[in-house]
C-alpha cells in the first residue's frame, strides 16, 4: 500500500438506503450509516489490492463528515485515497459526491478511515467463544 492509490466506487441510492430504513433519522434521504458503509466498501478495494489471500483489514478509526443529504435515486460517487501508509497500517481521506439535478458535483461527505492488514485467521482464532 503506497500513498496516493485509491479507488472510486459508484452508488445509488436506494430506499433501503434511508435514514429512514435503516433506523437512523425518519427521512427518505441517504442514512450516514450507508454512506459510512460505502465509504469504508472503497478503502477495503484499496487494500484488497495489495493484501494476499490470507489477508484482509480491519477499520480502526473513523471520522465521518455528512454535509448534505442525498434523495433516493442520486447517484453517489465515493473516492478513497492513502494519504498515510506505514506497514500494516493505512490511512485514507474519502470524499463522497453526488450530481445535482443542474449536473454539478456536490460533496456530501468527506472524512478520514484508518485501517490495519491482519492476518484473517488468526483475527478470528483471538475472538471469545
Amino acid at each position: 500500500m503506497d500513498v496516493g492509490e485509491q479507488a472510486t466506487q459508484e452508488f445509488t441510492v436506494r430506499d433501503d438506503d434511508t435514514a429512514e430504513a435503516v433506523g437512523s433519522g425518519s427521512l427518505p434521504v441517504l442514512a450516514t450509516p450507508r454512506l459510512l458503509a460505502w465509504c469504508e466498501a472503497v478503502t477495503c478495494i484499496v487494500v484488497d489490492r495489495s493484501a494476499n489471500r490470507d489477508s484482509t483489514s480491519v477499520g480502526t478509526r473513523v471520522q465521518l463528515e455528512h454535509v448534505a443529504a442525498s434523495p433516493v435515486g442520486a447517484r453517489v460517487s465515493v473516492t478513497a485515497t492513502i494519504t498515510y501508509a506505514d506497514g500494516r497500517l493505512a490511512r485514507f481521506e474519502v470524499i463522497a459526491e453526488h450530481t445535482t439535478p443542474a449536473g454539478e458535483e456536490k460533496v456530501i461527505g468527506h472524512g478520514e478511515i484508518t485501517r490495519v492488514v491482519v492476518d484473517r485467521h488468526r483475527f478470528l482464532a483471538r475472538l471469545p467463544r
